[in-house]
């Protein structure tokens, strides 16, 4: 069963995941646990290198990751780029949202307020 293993501090929405099953064929989306969801949503500004912070997330993912998985990492920026390589080496596919802003103005009170609203376009390979 292929599925998309998630390094994402969010939760899909309905159109990523009908995205994922149309376009990549995912059949099942496998989250972090709670305890390594705190830590990828969470890497500390204040680390000079977080190689060894990273380790129980890159255990998870080469215990549960198969060739034909896709994993959705977005985060931190060191992070990311450590992740994204270290799934490279092994030939398997690291992919990225990319979304579309529309920005709505209305008058309330006397004050212009603006909202942004991000729309899910595509997953995009690294």
């Amino acid at each position: 069963m292929k599925k998309m293993i998630l390094f994402f501090s969010h939760n899909l929405t309905d159109e990523q995941r009908e995205d994922a099953k149309s376009k990549w064929y995912i059949e099942a989306f496998l989250t972090l646990p709670a305890e390594l969801q705190t830590l990828w949503s969470n890497v500390p500004a204040q680390l000079e290198d977080i190689e060894h912070y990273l380790e129980p997330m890159k255990a998870f993912l080469l215990k549960n990751v198969s060739k034909d998985d896709i994993v959705l990492v977005q985060g931190d920026f060191g992070a990311t780029y450590k992740i994204v390589t270290l799934l490279k080496s092994f030939h398997i596919a690291a992919v990225y949202a990319t979304t579309k802003r529309e920005v709505e103005e209305k008058e309330v009170n006397g004050k212009i307020v603006k909202t942004s609203v991000f729309k899910h376009i595509r997953f995009r390979r690294y």
